[in-house]
């Protein structure tokens, strides 16, 4: 038979974990059917609820059942890579525990894989039941990734995923500490198969990405997997260079031909302030691209173990 690896990445889900279960074993007489033996993976992320107990409650039911337990909470990123780190099914997929992520998608996914895919991938089709604001800022940031990036990221798109082992390989060779999977995924290749589905909202409790965790998550995508804010830096840099030679010429002339003084401070510190704000933006840049550097230097271990079964 061959193995199925279900990664599910945890944090606080106390009310979903058992929920989760259930919804998922509803594919096991389509599991025994294709002779595809099961294992679930929870990667508790530092939960400070009874996250970890509801965990052991479906171990002591179900023995495929197993669970990492990080020593605090590393972000979903490392517990995906966890969780890709110690599966050991032929096939493996991610999915979140909210149910967001549909159990009855995974025949279809598995359907495909047989028929010769590498991965199948999901990606919403509406976004039904978010804030419009949050909408509207992930699909500018879907348009700006494919100008900006060479890497292949669907909007819309989801963590989750079923993988050959192949695939699975492939991404575990990327071992950078600054994570960005929806770009490894499109990085590593392969041929990928998408399915489209429409929103579905959380079962229960609430999610634990606010905007300012998103905005930040985008810019860590955009660090990743594009070099273009540092050649939009230098784009800048030069069109200052040029426009302040160009003023100088202009001032020059202005006051040897007509005589006239260089006018007052207020146009003075409009400029003085607009020049300084590009700087600091500029450097902004320049600091995100550094700080990452730094972070990849020092080969601090993605996440640490504090309990397994």
């Amino acid at each position: 038979m061959s193995l199925l690896s279900v990664i599910v990445p945890c944090f606080n889900e106390e009310e979903s974990v058992t929920d989760f279960y259930t919804e998922l074993m509803k594919n096991q007489p389509y599991f025994q059917e294709k002779k595809l033996d099961l294992e679930i993976l929870f990667i508790d992320d530092g939960s400070k609820d009874n996250t970890v107990g509801k965990i052991k409650e479906l171990k002591q039911k179900d023995d495929r059942v197993r669970m990492i337990s990080f020593s605090r909470n590393f972000g979903k990123e490392a517990a995906m890579y966890s969780g890709l780190e110690n599966a050991k099914g032929d096939y493996v997929v991610i999915m979140d525990v909210d149910l967001q992520d549909p159990p009855a998608l995974l025949p279809d996914m598995y359907a495909y894989i047989q028929e010769g895919y590498d991965s199948v991938a999901t990606r919403r089709v509406t976004r039904k039941g978010e804030p419009p604001i949050r909408s509207f800022f992930a699909r500018c940031f879907y348009r700006l990734m494919k100008r900006i990036s060479k890497t292949e990221i669907m909007d819309g798109a989801r963590d989750y995923r079923m993988m050959s082992r192949q695939m699975v390989d492939a991404i575990l060779q990327m071992q950078e500490y600054n994570r960005f999977t929806k770009g490894i995924y499109g990085w590593v290749g392969f041929q990928t198969k998408w399915l489209e589905y429409e929103n579905v909202e959380r079962a229960k409790g609430e999610t634990k990405w606010n905007f300012w965790k998103l905005l930040v998550y985008s810019v860590e995508g955009i660090t990743a997997f594009s070099t273009a804010p540092l050649m939009f830096a230098s784009f800048m840099g030069v069109l200052f260079c040029i426009l302040a030679f160009a003023l100088i010429v202009f001032t020059i002339i202005r006051k040897v031909v007509f005589g006239d003084p260089v006018s007052g401070w207020p146009s003075l510190v409009c400029i003085i302030s607009l020049v300084s704000g590009v700087q600091l933006f500029c450097l902004g840049i320049l600091g995100q691209y550094l700080s990452k550097t730094y972070m990849e230097v020092k080969r601090r271990p993605i996440y640490l173990i504090k309990e397994e079964i």
